[in-house]
């Protein structure tokens, strides 16, 4: 991984392009602001009838996706642009017990690739935390907001999104409704003569799919751009005339290598994979959603999707939830599918995403922070000791699940730059001090 001086961050890239600065520019990186100086409260983002001109955060501007401003946009996605419903349905609220725990803020692990330890409560501020809730046996031991974030407030789950549809995906190969070695094309037969027309479903699901596709955010050239434009993640620049739908930059995606030979993350997968099971099923991912497992969970809030044009769901990184109730999908995931007094997801289908994947794939992605890992139905399979695996999405979205340790952690964060590669030194070692502290001292 590149220096930052070398590699803009996301957002600090987003900013550049959409203010037409010259990315070439030999100007020194600037200071980044730490969690308390960008605490977006005390920035007072958005406050006044109007705010004042300099404390506006909007969609148009573009500014809503850059450091810090999306410490307050991340919580207040709705604000931002159009969204669907994912309903928690007319059923009681799931009880998550309180046994909160002292001990917690003072567990100490040593950061990745440093002699440097911290504990437990100093990261919380060291990553740009801006809610954590930490399950022990099913209860919440810790539960700790910063910021735009509260105990009611929801909060984009960026990458987190692809675990829910990979779970959904791999439930409707157990029934039967997908065949998992089946083409794309035969569910969606307008990707045809795209790059997915020949890769098959399984390809798709664990990533492993030959398309011509960057995911470099440095590279303004790279394909992720135009596929966040086509999906109006991001503001088009005047005189656009790319795609203009997640379905319509899918049908532009080119093949690039052979399929089921490397792990690759893109994102333009989980898209695809929102489209099969949309067709599949006959409903939204949203309502996938709803259905199979939102209703089911015993929510405290409804969850809400970003969409495009046409009201197509994000399915790689447009969900909104609340926090615990980020908490109760990793715990109905660690009982092995069973949560709130049913079935929700089979257990055979929570058993094939800890199975993990091949390995060798995995390693050509070139992850030094997730070695001997491999990703699995769109979740983040460890291979460690405790057998963990996560969701994951950019700036510090994780549900962090360690079955030995009886854990699960939900975390919602702003982190400056994107790439989990700057937050995993700090996060996962942190995760897996939490886990051991959880089995010591039970």
């Amino acid at each position: 991984m590149t220096t930052y001086r070398a590699r803009l961050s996301l957002s600090l890239l987003i900013a550049t392009l959409l203010t037409g600065l010259n990315t070439q520019a030999q100007t020194p990186a600037p200071a980044i602001p730490d969690a308390i100086a960008s605490d977006p409260i005390r920035l007072g983002w958005m406050v006044g009838s109007p705010p004042p001109p300099d404390k506006i955060i909007n969609f148009a501007s573009g500014n809503f996706y850059s450091f810090p401003r999306f410490r307050w946009s991340f919580s207040h996605t709705r604000q931002l642009g159009p969204t669907t419903q994912v309903a928690r349905g007319t059923g009681a609220i799931s009880v998550l017990p309180k046994a909160e725990r002292k001990d917690l803020d003072s567990v100490s692990f040593k950061v990745l690739g440093s002699d440097k330890t911290l504990t437990w409560g100093e990261a919380f501020n060291t990553n740009y935390t801006d809610g954590v809730v930490v399950l022990h046996k099913g209860k919440i031991v810790y539960e700790k907001y910063a910021g735009a974030l509260t105990a009611e407030g929801q909060h984009v789950a960026h990458s987190v999104t692809k675990s829910f549809f990979g779970t959904i995906g791999q439930m409707l190969v157990a029934d039967g409704t997908l065949n998992e070695n089946a083409l794309v094309a035969e569910y969606v037969p307008e990707l045809k003569d795209t790059g997915f027309g020949n890769a098959t479903v399984r390809q798709v699901l664990d990533m492993t799919t030959g398309i011509q596709y960057s995911e470099n955010y440095a590279d303004p050239k790279a394909e992720v751009w135009e596929h966040i434009r086509a999906g109006g993640v991001l503001p088009r620049p005047p005189g656009y005339a790319g795609p203009k739908s997640f379905y319509e930059f899918l049908q532009t995606v080119k093949a690039q290598g052979a399929h089921g030979e490397a792990f690759a993350y893109k994102t333009v997968n989980s898209d695809a994979l929102g489209w099969i099971i949309a067709r599949a099923t006959g409903k939204s991912v949203g309502d996938n959603l709803t259905e199979r497992i939102w209703r089911k969970l015993g929510a405290e809030q409804d969850a809400f999707f970003s969409v495009d044009s046409v009201g197509t769901e994000f399915a790689g990184g447009g969900l909104n939830t609340g926090l615990r109730d980020l908490a109760r999908f990793g715990e109905m995931m660690r009982l092995n599918g069973k949560f709130n007094g049913q079935q929700i997801i089979p257990e055979a289908v929570v058993a094939d995403i800890r199975k993990g994947a091949n390995k060798d794939h995995f390693a050509k992605a070139g992850y030094k922070n997730l070695p001997g890992a491999s990703y699995r139905n769109m979740w983040w399979v460890l291979h460690n000791e405790h057998g963990a695996y996560a969701a994951r999405g950019v700036h510090g979205q994780t549900v962090y699940i360690d079955p030995k340790a009886d854990m699960v952690i939900a975390r919602y964060a702003s982190y400056p730059q994107a790439a989990n590669a700057f937050n995993d030194p700090t996060s996962l070692p942190a995760f897996d001090a939490l886990a051991k502290h959880f089995i010591a001292h039970p």
